[in-house]
């Protein structure tokens, strides 16, 4: 029943304001975030949408119409409107309406419901991918189709449950030795959904720090075939095979890396998107698509029965085009956050697979599995003498200006102070800028231009406290192995990322062996378009339920710390 006490206003054009301060408004958000995106996250009042995507990914983790509604009405401070609770209520039934069935030979797009088929081969762009009607409820399916009609049917509105399964594969036989966590367990079995023909596909959601390699590797285990691990970089790559050694009871010579350097398939091989999309700069975009990627072949020369994308919100469109070709092979994303600035949510959706399994940030810190954090937005001024260039520059060059501000290089100077016994971050988004701050902080620099050898060094002399400050650019965002950190220093990013912000965050999360908090903070110069990119930045932290603490650097004195 509505109550004034209550922390949801569910409006009509299928947003839901969130009022911070009700005492029920963490437990309303922990709710509404399995089936509603967070759109706005100002002091008082936050805004999410209900969309039909963010219905069809609860649908398909299980999630009930009838959760969602009771979700609505408990929390609400007003009625709900009619509409919502019945449109809702559509859209979770519209996925797997459809469904694609048979073997990856003989495939056919079936339905009970023969109105939505009439709809659907209607369709234009669904029609031209339909092979042959076979009688009143199914298509054909023609070969090498099944990824771009599953495409082309959420793009109209009825996405397809795949239960067609997979082709056989090569046997891989290995068990993991290291002991799972509940949720780590729990989010496997999402992902096979006790081997019918519908699991084997889909994204996993868990924040950084919590073990998606660990998740993606007893994934591998249980499929048992073939399998290819494509990671952010070289480094993380070969971390995924240092920890299938450490955790596993696999026979090392069965692990090959496709690399710059190697060229070593084996039954369980590790690449990176970079080298897969590769292109040869002698095509043209009218060539086959292996012809300007050729290491794309990589995907079809083995017989895979498993390919896990880690960091899979990154997938680039090379990579989405071939995985549309190979969907009888099982696949697995694992990813912090599926926010895409890009909007291709629907197409990780229908190629990789639904969320199978969303583990809330705040949950696992309150069991101790991530570090317990504080997000600090530090404001600065910008400086006079940067003022009128900031004002008279092209739009996309106002963020350089105020996100470079030298303004920020004293604040930094405070916090390295401030953390002098903690292990800390320094991460931006500029080289130059990167490169002044390690030579003002005597600190070592790991950008994409420093070579693998001497990042494993860096990284490694962090891990073990020889070095305690350490100055990175954009590639240590994902998939680094860097335990101790514990402090995260934010100068610049790309725009208004909400990944990169959730993956930055979680360089710190991992849990600390004295039980430390961990702290973030993010240098902002006030009144520029820095400030509106930080705001859009923090939109996915937000909604996991963390809260930015915003000083003004000109009036906040960093207090002394005890020596450790």
């Amino acid at each position: 029943m509505p109550d004034p006490l209550n922390p949801l206003i569910v409006q009509s054009d299928y947003s839901v304001l969130l009022e911070v301060a009700s005492p029920k408004a963490d437990d309303a958000r922990i709710a509404l975030s399995r089936f509603a995106e967070l759109e706005k996250s100002p002091e008082h009042v936050h805004t999410y949408r209900i969309t039909a995507l963010s219905l069809w990914n609860a649908a398909s983790a299980g999630l009930s119409p009838q959760t969602v509604a009771d979700t609505l009405t408990t929390f609400a401070k007003y009625d709900v409107p009619q509409s919502i609770l019945v449109d809702a209520q559509d859209q979770m039934a519209r996925y797997g309406r459809l469904e694609i069935v048979g073997t990856s030979a003989t495939l056919r797009l079936t339905t009970t419901d023969v109105a939505v088929l009439a709809e659907v081969s209607a369709d234009k762009n669904v029609s031209t991918l339909l092979g042959k009607r076979l009688d009143e409820h199914s298509y054909a399916v023609p070969m090498g189709i099944r990824g771009l009609l599953k495409q082309a049917l959420i793009h109209a509105g009825w996405p397809a449950s795949d239960v067609a399964g997979y082709q056989n594969s090569d046997a891989l036989e290995f068990a993991m030795t290291a002991r799972m966590r509940t949720y780590q367990n729990d989010a496997v079995a999402a992902w096979w959904a006790d081997g019918s023909a519908a699991g084997g596909n889909g994204v996993l959601v868990l924040p950084c720090g919590a073990g998606k390699t660990v998740i993606g590797l007893a994934a591998a285990s249980r499929a048992q075939s073939h399998t290819l691990v494509i990671a952010t970089n070289m480094l993380a790559a070969r971390q995924w095979k240092s920890e299938l050694v450490d955790k596993s009871d696999i026979d090392p010579e069965l692990l090959g890396e496709y690399s710059s350097e190697h060229k070593d398939i084996r039954p369980f091989t590790v690449a990176t998107y970079q080298i897969l999309t590769w292109r040869n700069p002698k095509t043209s975009e009218n060539d086959p698509l292996e012809i300007q990627y050729p290491h794309l072949r990589v995907f079809r020369d083995h017989n895979w029965g498993t390919i896990i994308y880690d960091e899979v919100h990154l997938l680039p469109a090379p990579v989405f085009r071939i995985t549309a070709e190979i969907q009888a092979i099982r696949r697995l994303g694992l990813t912090a956050t599926l926010v895409r600035e890009d909007g291709k949510e629907p197409d990780v959706f229908s190629l990789i697979g639904p969320k199978r399994f969303d583990a809330p940030w705040r949950e696992l810190e309150s069991q101790g599995w991530i570090a317990p954090a504080t997000c600090t937005e530090v404001r600065v001024h910008l400086p006079e003498p940067e003022r009128i260039p900031y004002a008279t520059a092209a739009a996309r060059d106002r963020y350089r200006i105020a996100a470079t501000s030298k303004a920020k290089l004293d604040v930094l100077d405070d916090l390295v102070k401030h953390h002098r016994d903690d292990s800390v971050l320094v991460i931006g988004q500029y080289i130059d800028q990167l490169k002044e701050i390690a030579k003002r902080l005597d600190a070592p620099l790991v950008t994409g231009q420093t070579s693998e050898r001497v990042r494993e060094q860096r990284f490694g002399a962090f891990r073990t406290g020889e070095i305690p400050l350490l100055v990175v650019s954009k590639v240590a965002n994902f998939s680094i192995d860097l335990p101790d950190a514990n402090v995260a220093i934010q100068l610049s990013g790309a725009f208004g990322s909400r990944q990169e912000e959730a993956q930055r965050l979680g360089r710190v999360l991992r849990p600390k062996s004295d039980g430390g908090q961990a702290h973030f903070y993010s240098v902002v110069t006030r009144e520029t378009v820095d400030q509106q990119f930080a705001a859009n930045r923090q939109r996915f932290l937000t909604e996991q339920g963390y809260t930015y603490n915003i000083v003004d650097a000109a009036q906040h004195v960093w207090p002394e710390r005890p020596e450790r």
